[in-house]
C-alpha cells in the first residue's frame, strides 16, 4: 500500500490492470448498479422519501450525452467508454445553471472535440474547463443560451453507509438516459493507479457493468450526487459484471474551484509506503494503534523530517497521527493528506523503539510516478 498523499476520494482514469491493480483483473471504466427487489418499492420509503421513478423523472433531464473525439483510435479493453473510430461516447451531469458539467477526465483526455446532447434533442459544443488525471474528473463548460439544463442536487459522500441504495444514470451503448439501482457494497476501498500511488476512499456499488455510462451520476435514495461513476472490475475484458466505483462527490466539489479556474490540481506528498493491510496495523497495547513505516522516499517530506522505514531500524517506526488525527490504515494517512496542500507544515506522532516523538513535515508535491518499491 503506498501512501501517496493523493486526494483522499480519488480514482484514476481506467488503466489500473498495468500497476497490477485488482488482483490482476481487468479494470474498466464505468458503471450501472443491480437491480435490488428492495428498490422496486420507494427508494426512501422507509423515510417517505421518493420512489425510484420519481428520482429518474427528476434526475434524467440533467444527465447528458457526451461524444468526445480524440486522434486516439480504435478500443481498449480498458476503456468501458463507448469509443468508435475515435469517438468516446460517455454521460457528464449538470451541477449549475451556467453550464458546468461534470464527467470523467479519461472520457475526454486527448479531446480535439467534444459535443454534449441536451435531453436527447439538441446538440451543442462543450469545452474543458480543467480536469485531474489522478481523480479522474472534468469539468466541462456549454454556452446555457436557449437550452434547459437542469443541475442535479449534489449531496455527501462522507455519509454514505455499506447497503445504502444507489441509482445509476447513465448513456449505455449510446442509449439515452438508462437507469439501473443497486447498493454501496463497499466504502474506502484502495486501488493502484498506473503511476502506483494508491488512490483511497473510493465508493464500490455492485451490479451489471455496460460500456458508455463513464461520467454519469451515482445518487442516493434521495436522488442527491453522491460519486461520480467513474470505473469498473471484472474478470474478463468484455464481461458484464463486476464492481463499480465511483469518485465521492465531496472530492468533486473540493476540486471544482481549481478546475473552473484552470488550475493544475495539487497533490501532497508525504513520501512513505506500508505493508499490505491489515497487517500494516500495529497494536501497541493499552488501545493504542498505528500503520507500520515498510519503506521511506529517501529524496522525500518523510526521509527529511527523520521517519525511518524498516531498513533504516528495527520494524520501522508506527505512525500514531498525521496532523492531530489517529491513523489506523494507509486510507487514514491520505485522508489527512488530502486535506492539506504541498508546503503545508504538519506534525506526524511516531512510535520508536518504546517511546513516542513528534517530528515536523513539510509537505511537498507529488512526483509523476511512485519513487518507492
Amino acid at each position: 500500500m503506498l501512501a501517496a498523499g493523493l486526494i483522499g476520494g480519488g480514482v484514476t482514469a481506467a488503466a489500473l490492470l498495468g500497476a497490477g491493480a485488482a488482483r490482476e483483473r481487468v479494470t474498466r471504466t464505468v458503471v450501472e448498479g443491480s437491480s435490488l427487489e428492495s428498490l422496486a418499492s420507494p427508494a426512501g420509503a422507509r423515510a417517505g422519501g421518493p420512489t425510484v421513478r420519481e428520482i429518474y423523472e427528476r434526475a434524467a433531464p440533467g444527465v447528458l450525452l457526451v461524444r468526445a473525439r480524440s486522434l486516439q483510435s480504435g478500443t481498449s479493453a480498458l476503456d468501458l467508454s463507448e469509443r468508435s473510430d475515435g469517438v468516446a461516447s460517455a454521460a457528464a451531469f449538470v451541477i449549475d445553471e451556467e453550464g458546468r458539467l461534470l464527467t470523467n477526465a479519461h472520457v475526454v483526455s486527448g479531446a480535439t472535440d467534444i459535443r454534449v446532447t441536451v435531453s436527447g434533442e439538441r446538440t451543442v459544443p462543450a469545452r474543458v474547463l480543467g480536469k485531474d488525471e489522478e481523480t479522474d474528473l472534468a469539468l466541462l463548460g456549454v454556452d446555457p443560451d436557449r437550452l434547459d439544463l437542469r443541475p442535479l442536487e449534489l449531496g455527501s459522500s462522507r455519509s454514505v453507509q455499506v447497503g445504502d441504495p444507489t441509482v445509476s444514470i447513465g448513456n449505455p451503448y449510446g442509449a439515452d438516459r438508462t437507469l439501473t439501482t443497486g447498493v454501496v457494497s463497499a466504502k474506502q476501498q484502495r486501488l493502484t493507479a498506473p503511476s502506483g500511488f494508491s488512490v483511497d476512499n473510493v465508493i464500490q456499488t455492485d451490479g451489471v457493468l455496460t460500456p458508455g455510462t463513464a461520467g454519469g451520476p451515482l445518487l442516493d435514495a434521495w436522488g442527491r450526487v453522491i460519486g461520480v461513476n467513474s470505473q469498473i472490475e471484472a474478470d474478463e475484458p468484455h464481461d458484464g459484471a463486476g464492481l463499480g466505483f465511483a469518485v465521492p462527490i465531496d472530492t468533486a466539489r473540493a476540486l471544482i474551484p481549481s478546475l473552473q479556474a484552470h488550475r493544475n490540481v495539487s497533490h501532497a506528498y508525504l513520501g512513505i509506503q506500508s505493508g499490505d493491510e491489515p497487517e500494516a496495523l500495529v497494536s501497541l497495547g493499552s488501545g493504542r494503534a498505528g500503520v507500520r513505516v515498510r519503506e521511506v522516499d529517501p529524496d522525500g517530506p518523510a526521509a527529511r523530517a527523520g521517519i525511518l522505514g524498516d531498513g533504516d531500524v528495527a520494524a520501522g517506526d508506527v505512525l500514531l497521527s498525521v496532523d492531530g488525527d489517529p491513523v489506523q490504515s494507509m486510507a487514514d494517512v491520505d485522508d489527512v493528506l488530502s486535506r492539506h496542500r504541498p508546503g503545508d507544515g504538519i506534525p506526524v506522532e511516531l512510535w520508536r523503539d518504546g517511546a513516542r516523538l513528534t517530528v515536523q513535515v513539510q509537505l511537498s508535491e507529488r512526483p509523476a510516478s511512485v519513487p518507492l518499491g
